[in-house]
């Protein structure tokens, strides 16, 4: 398995809101682990709410009992919006925070996923393939006929999310499971990389074959800056069938 991440705070901001964790080696019961979030709120508060719910999903990953992937990820995103939401609560200047986050395991031959808000994963094998559904204002309008793909990645209200970990006490999680073919490549990402980066683009430079992970991964970075750079950028890249194992 071969992993590479980062995360840039882009051209426009000041403060860097999004945040990833990748372990190549086992976490709890889990044989790795790959998350990207990204916060929202005024102030330290966006910021805050994706460091902390991360750590939070992977100290609960690391104390479950649980062997099931799925029931893993579930309960430890279901705590990290309690925590989230009792910080909120206590302190004034966290009122309102949130974050997006996208949550990954390989097992095997197949990668379990689960996904609260805009950020995405998608799998490059011949072609880009997004795993995830966006839940966003304008994405629901896509899905309902209301608003065509093309006029989405321009419109007004593209950042609204209708789905976040601190926004309600019950959190709505989508789950996917997907079998992986050798040579296909998961990628992570906050909506930094994808407003910014065409699919066909981000196609192009994953299929690219003279390249290594870290060349792939840092030209995504700096193609996102390069067409604005509006917003964080948050990337994980993983090619789970190599020979090559990495300790975290």
């Amino acid at each position: 398995m071969r992993v590479y991440s980062a995360t840039d705070v882009g051209q426009k901001r000041k403060m860097n809101q999004d945040y990833v964790f990748v372990c190549e080696s086992p976490v709890g019961n889990l044989p790795n682990l790959f998350v990207v979030a990204d916060g929202m709120g005024g102030h330290n508060a966006g910021d805050y709410a994706s460091s902390h719910a991360v750590q939070i999903l992977v100290d609960e990953i690391r104390g479950d009992a649980d062997f099931n992937p799925i029931k893993v990820i579930r309960h430890a995103i279901e705590t990290a919006n309690t925590e989230i939401i009792e910080q909120a609560q206590k302190d004034e200047h966290l009122r309102g925070m949130g974050t997006t986050m996208v949550v990954s395991t390989v097992v095997g031959h197949y990668a379990y996923v689960a996904n609260v808000g805009d950020s995405r994963l998608y799998v490059i094998q011949d072609h880009i393939r997004q795993v995830t559904k966006d839940h966003s204002l304008v994405q629901e309008m896509v899905r309902m006929g209301e608003l065509r793909p093309e006029e989405a990645r321009n419109h007004p209200d593209k950042n609204i999310i209708t789905r976040a970990l601190g926004a309600e006490r019950t959190v709505d999680i989508d789950f996917f499971d997907l079998k992986l073919e050798p040579g296909s490549t998961i990628l992570m990402c906050s909506d930094g990389l994808s407003n910014m980066v065409e699919d066909s683009k981000i196609e192009e430079i994953i299929l690219k074959s003279d390249t290594d992970l870290t060349e792939k991964g840092e030209t995504l970075v700096r193609e996102a800056n390069r067409n604005g750079g509006k917003d964080n950028i948050a990337i994980v890249l993983v090619e789970p069938f190599t020979n090559e194992v990495e300790k975290c």
